[in-house]
């Protein structure tokens, strides 16, 4: 069944117009636009508050505009160096996709995804930090749609995300949506409850990744230089905002981050992140995540980029490649 895409705007009781030059005067009820998160099912989330995406709306057959806002703090997407974290535009990318899948596409609810590619650039100076959340507005062009027996299985998008009339973010993905007993046909009768995880393993120091806290740390030290393994912890409020029967794309976006980090020697702002998903990554196998930086060496205060991978079982699972400036660069 289609997705209803069905909205309204609700007087608030009691209300009334606020007096200012050429506003109406009297006391009758104002009819107010009010602003919240798009139902979290969409998403793909269980918590409200990791929901990023406020409205949506059609402007040509393919081409829809969005309204997100970020929040002025994040559990886990915290500012770097005064900016918004370049995850969180990731975030809102992915969550456009599934939102216009499900919405305007008529992806069932209960379909699954597979997320093939996810990048984002991004402008620092549209990213600031200020007084108040950022109120954006993306554009959104879908194409490369795949269709079977009249029903979507596939599609691209290219988002450009606006901040106060200035671009400040762009990127895309690529997904294809799958009916529940393909799913379980590819994933066979795996119950997120139930799998088997491996044992959490000991964080890198907080300080080494980028990070304040021992549990957003998700790489684990390997005696091999700029070598880690992946360190999967089911109980993350955000990674694993809802159980899973493999590792979510986010947490190796997330572990490409950390290590290139951990390569650099300092704090970085990932400006560019360009990534690929070859095969789900398991919870239950270790998965081991390697960097190297992919034009020379290293001088601080440079632009570098990064490139890391992630193996499994022996076969490459996924890799990204980071371009990143250190602090005030």
């Amino acid at each position: 069944m289609p997705v209803s895409t069905y909205r309204t705007n609700r007087a608030i009781p009691g209300m009334t117009h606020t007096q200012h030059p050429g506003a109406p005067t009297g006391s009758a009820p104002l009819l107010q636009r009010l602003t919240s998160t798009v139902p979290k099912e969409l998403v793909h989330r269980a918590s409200i508050a990791e929901v990023l995406l406020t409205d949506w709306a059609r402007s040509s057959a393919h081409h829809f505009v969005l309204a997100a806002q970020w929040p002025r703090g994040h559990s886990f997407y915290t500012p770097i160096d005064g900016c918004h974290d370049p995850l969180i535009a990731a975030e809102t990318i992915r969550q456009a996709g599934l939102l216009l899948a499900h919405t305007e596409y008529h992806v069932p609810l209960g379909h699954h995804f597979l997320l093939h590619h996810l990048d984002v650039s991004t402008r620092p100076a549209h990213m600031r930090m200020t007084a108040t959340p950022a109120t954006l507005e993306l554009h959104v062009h879908v194409h490369d749609i795949k269709e079977r027996r009249g029903e979507v299985t596939g599609l691209r998008i290219d988002v450009a995300i606006h901040r106060d009339g200035h671009l400040a973010a762009t990127g895309g993905g690529t997904l294809t949506c799958i009916a529940p007993r393909i799913h379980q046909r590819l994933r066979g009768m795996q119950n997120p409850d139930t799998l088997p995880v491996l044992p959490l393993t000991a964080p890198e120091p907080p300080q080494k990744v980028g990070r304040t806290s021992p549990t957003d740390v998700v790489l684990s030290p390997l005696p091999e230089p700029h070598h880690w393994q992946l360190r999967i912890d089911t109980r993350h409020p955000t990674l694993f905002d809802h159980p899973l029967d493999h590792a979510p794309g986010m947490l190796l976006i997330e572990a490409a981050r950390q290590a290139t980090t951990a390569t650099l020697g300092h704090p970085t702002h990932p400006h560019t992140i360009t990534t690929h998903f070859h095969h789900y990554v398991e919870l239950h196998t270790p998965c081991t995540i390697k960097a190297r930086p992919t034009n020379g060496t290293i001088p601080h205060g440079d632009t570098r980029s990064i490139l890391v991978t992630a193996q499994q079982n022996g076969a490459d699972v996924f890799h990204c490649t980071l371009t990143t400036t250190p602090p005030h660069a």
